[in-house]
């Protein structure tokens, strides 16, 4: 485990609709990497409703975050959810202000195309994002991968590639090897190992 260390904070944006396994496997492993993870409402309610209709609490409203800044913001998919948030001006405010300070961007699953690629936030950087959203994102470069990273942001493909996205941030904000691949090998994940060529 990562000791003497303050914790990592990540922001996991979310609003009605969202993948609710693409959430919990990335809160999942980041908590086990020691990696504080506040769930933020991006409504006016800290219940929400899951892409399958489940119903989950988020600890804290995006609207009572004030300035504070997160090591990195997290942005599952879902098609309702990554449309609500791509939507939102506060979401679109938060991230900005995140990416402006050189805090991790790390949208999944549709996220990267319709919440970054749809307000202008992608920058001209590479990205990986579900399907084929990438068809209608004009400021991004589209590469089907896993997970791919381009300075501060690191997309991920989808929820079948939730862990390897989960971990890699995981390593990125930790800078923790040997932890990072511990915690793959506990909970048996073999396909993804820290500093591995794709």
């Amino acid at each position: 485990m990562v000791k003497d260390k303050a914790k990592k904070q990540v922001a996991l944006l979310l609003a009605n609709g969202f993948e609710e396994g693409e959430a919990v496997i990335v809160l999942d492993i980041l908590e086990r990497l020691e990696i504080q993870v506040t769930t933020l409402a991006c409504q006016e309610s800290l219940t929400l409703r899951t892409y399958h209709g489940i119903q989950m609490q988020a600890n804290e409203l995006l609207s009572a975050q004030g300035d504070r800044l997160f090591d990195a913001v997290v942005m599952p998919g879902g098609p309702e959810g990554s449309v609500a948030l791509a939507a939102s001006k506060a979401v679109v405010e938060f991230v900005r202000r995140h990416d402006d300070a050189g805090k991790l961007i790390c949208p999944l699953c549709s996220a990267a195309a319709r919440v970054l690629g749809g307000n202008g936030l992608l920058k001209g950087r590479r990205y990986v994002c579900s399907g084929d959203l990438y068809q209608d994102v004009k400021d991004g470069v589209y590469v089907n991968e896993s997970f791919v990273e381009d300075g501060n942001l690191l997309s991920g493909k989808g929820l079948g590639l939730a862990f390897d996205f989960a971990f890699q941030l995981a390593y990125r904000l930790t800078g923790d090897a040997e932890t990072t691949n511990f915690q793959a090998d506990h909970i048996d994940y073999h396909h993804w190992r820290a500093g591995q060529k794709r």
